[in-house]
Order: structure tokens, then sequence, then C-alpha cells
């Protein structure tokens, strides 16, 4: 009997065995080397804005657990879906990783992100939530949200408001609240909220809907804090009432997180988590959240994939409410 064929199988199963191990040794060596050269981390905002003065110092510290420098490439735009984009388009190596603002899974829907947040991302961390309130002039005429309010309603449309992009957290946040008060608001987008700030300094618009890049001008009395968006008021600002408070049911801290493109070595994974858990729970991190008002919200990546896709399903709901498909083509 001839044993050829059999032979011949034997040789295939072994040669596949040997190649499966060889792809499994180099992988883990891989893993063990990483990181052994400087990490790229896209922030998807301005330069000076709240989320990038965050993700610095979280960089700043993971890159010393890490042993190499993470550096910080802006990339700001389509409010945070230009960076976004860029990091789901990335070569999956570990070298490239990012904010990913939890706007994407609204994005994503509306046709602004061409990628998925279900599946293009690898989640790492998330980080912290963000502090939102509006904000005016210390010389304008409006002192209280009902001031404002009721400005608004003798005035349909004709109110401005600053905003970090359409379709943000800050401009959806805003028009939340404009339909809770049924009250018509005219919007206008920067590229971030840096500029959006610079905008009701400049006396170009008549109010601020931002994260707490407004703060340190409050403290200086330069402008004047009418409410926050949080569950709780801030500690900083204790005397400032939350819209919630207010009567208007509406609540915003959109937490930032960062992650990876899809397809990431899990050990290399394992190594980035590990190092940005430390890096949120580090007292630089603590500090400048701080100073920003962002309350820690730490998740692992898993456990943060998981809420991602929670939102994704609650983002469905909030579009077709608030009609942005509409607002976004307006």
């Amino acid at each position: 009997m001839n044993d050829t064929p059999r032979q011949d199988r034997r040789q295939l199963i072994l040669g596949a065995l040997g190649a499966t191990a060889l792809v499994a040794t180099h992988g883990t060596l891989f893993a063990q080397a990483y990181p052994d050269r400087p990490i790229t981390f896209i922030c998807p905002w301005p330069a000076g804005g709240t989320a990038d003065q965050s993700m610095r110092t979280l960089c700043t510290v993971a890159g010393r657990i890490l042993g190499q420098a993470i550096a910080v490439e802006n990339r700001a735009g389509a409010s945070g879906m230009i960076g976004s984009k860029a990091l789901a388009a990335a070569k999956a190596d570990g070298y490239t990783i990012g904010q990913i603002p939890i706007s994407v899974t609204r994005f994503a829907q509306l046709g602004t992100l061409q990628a998925d947040p279900r599946k293009d991302f690898t989640y790492l961390a998330r980080t912290s939530g963000q502090t939102f309130g509006i904000a005016v002039p210390a010389d304008s005429r409006l002192k209280t949200l009902k001031d404002f309010v009721d400005h608004a309603k003798a005035n349909p449309g004709k109110v401005t408001y600053a905003h970090a992009g359409v379709g943000g957290a800050t401009h959806v946040g805003m028009e939340e609240f404009a339909a809770a008060a049924a009250i018509q608001l005219n919007h206008v987008p920067y590229k971030g909220g840096a500029e959006a700030l610079q905008g009701v300094l400049g006396g170009h618009v008549d109010a601020l809907a931002d994260s707490s890049s407004w703060a340190p001008h409050v403290e200086a009395g330069k402008l004047r804090l009418l409410a926050t968006w949080g569950e709780q008021r801030t500690a900083r600002f204790k005397d400032t009432p939350t819209l919630r408070e207010l009567g208007y049911d509406v609540v915003v801290d959109a937490p930032n997180g960062i992650g990876a493109p899809k397809g990431l070595d899990p050990a290399v994974a394992a190594k980035l988590r590990d190092a940005f858990r430390q890096a949120v729970a580090s007292p630089e991190f603590k500090a400048v959240a701080d100073k920003l008002d962002a309350p820690l919200l730490y998740l692992d990546g898993p456990d943060y994939e998981k809420y991602v896709n929670a939102v994704y399903l609650k983002e469905t709901v909030l579009i077709d409410r608030l009609k942005l498909r509409e607002l976004m083509r307006s």
C-alpha cells in the first residue's frame, strides 16, 4: 500500500502547526518589545482646548509608564471627526492611538464619520467627563438663565451661541436645552472650544456653549456662567445651578476615551490599557481634571466598548428626536 498521500497530509499538518507557532512566537516577541519607538497620539481637537489639555497630561504620564514618548498630534475639524477618521484608518501596530470622542456614535450615523464605532476601533480606556455650561459676557444684560430664555422667546432665532462644531456635544446639548425651553436659538459653529471661546470674548456671539474653557474667564470676571449641564453642581462653581435644577431635563457629560485602530494585537492593547489606567489614576491627571472641572469616569477598554455600543443606540433615538439630519443640512 502506498503511504505517500498520508505522509503528505502529515507534512502539511506539521507545516501548518509550525507556521502557526511561528506567528504566535512573532506576536509574543513583538508585544514584549513594544513599544520600541515613540507613539503618535491623535487629538481630534485644536491645541489649547480642554480635551487637548487633558489628553496631553495623560500622554505624558502614560509615556513615562511605557518608557517611550507619546507625541500628541492635533487633527482638528468636523467636530472631532477628522481625527477620528484618521485614527480608524491608521495601521493597527500600537504606534498610532488617539482620543475617541463619544460623538463618534452620532456622527457615524449622520454620515460625517466614514467608520463604524462598533467595530472599527480598539477601545483602551474611558478617562473623564466634561463640565459643560452656558456662559455670557460679564457685561451682558442676561444675568440669569431665565433672562436668557425670556430674551430668546421674545427674539426667536436672534440669540446666538458659539459651539465647537455642528452635531457635537455642545451643539446637541444646547439644542436639547432649547427644545426643553421651547426657544429657538441661532447656533454659530467653530472648529473647537478654544475658537468658540474667543468668539464670545470678542463680542461676536451672545453666549458660549462649551466645556469648561469658560472657567478661568468666569473666575476673572470676564464671563458669567448661567448654568452647567451635569448631574450635580460643579465644586468650583457651586453657586451656579444645573439645567436640571432649573427645570430642564438635560444632562450632558460627553466622556473622553482613548483607543486605537481595530485589529490591535491583544497583548499590545493590554499594555496600553494598563498604562492609561495608571495615567488616569495619577496625581498629575487628577490635578488637570480638577482644574478643568472634569469628573473622572474611568472604564477599562472592554467596559468602555460596551458603553460606546449603548450610547450608539441612544443616539439613534436622539438623532430622530432633534431632527439632527435636517440641522446638519441647514
